[in-house]
């Protein structure tokens, strides 16, 4: 018998956004204002926040590396949810290359999501951070997936002005999620659930990314 919905582990790969929640130097911090509070004639707490979209977990837009491309409020939202394998590259160093995934190629599900930190800087920008070599984002695309995703804040190196890691997934039409929080998911097949907001224009949304158990 197959064990209930609610039954099914699931694991929360969404690090924390609020005030400190690192961003891409230069990018919009995240703030918060009060516009309304709990009192005599208000019912309610209502706040306003600024933030960029690529804080937290989250998906890129088509239109964040392409100016002709899509905002994320007009990408279909299959890709991001539904099986994905996630694979272990921990300590791969700069790039993660076709080499470091090798173990976990068989039989590929349409996404798939790649640790690369033992432990996700929550609290820091990481400068060093970890990316994907563009070849091997060709080669998962050329195996059928549909989504990539990684720890790191960015598929590229940090450092990067040409972004072709990015123009991969523009070529190739993949959909990608960025700075998600892995540590602690073993390596293995899941059901992913990450649904960006339908913003109408905008370059990115964040998600609330979780993990739960195949049946």
């Amino acid at each position: 018998m197959m064990p209930a919905m609610a039954d099914r582990k699931f694991w929360d790969i969404s690090p924390p956004v609020g005030p400190g929640a690192p961003v891409f130097p230069g990018d919009t911090a995240y703030t918060q204002q009060w516009v309304a509070r709990i009192g005599p004639g208000c019912p309610v707490n209502v706040s306003a926040l600024t933030l960029s979209p690529h804080i937290g977990a989250h998906a890129d837009a088509p239109l964040h590396y392409d100016d002709a491309g899509a905002a994320i409020g007009e990408v279909p939202l299959e890709p991001y949810l539904g099986p994905c394998r996630v694979i272990h590259a921990i300590g791969c160093g700069p790039l993660v290359t076709l080499a470091h995934l090798a173990h976990a190629l068989h039989g590929l599900p349409p996404r798939v999501l790649v640790r690369c930190y033992e432990h996700f800087p929550a609290e820091r920008f990481d400068d060093d951070l970890p990316a994907f070599h563009p070849a091997t984002l060709g080669a998962l695309a050329d195996a059928g997936v549909l989504l990539v995703g990684i720890d790191s804040a960015s598929v590229d190196p940090a450092s990067s002005k040409t972004l072709d890691a990015h123009q991969v997934l523009r070529q190739r039409g993949l959909r990608v999620l960025e700075n998600l929080c892995l540590d602690g998911v073993p390596e293995g097949d899941y059901e992913l659930i990450a649904l960006p907001l339908k913003l109408s224009q905008a370059c990115a949304s964040p998600v609330r990314a979780v993990l739960r158990e195949l049946t």
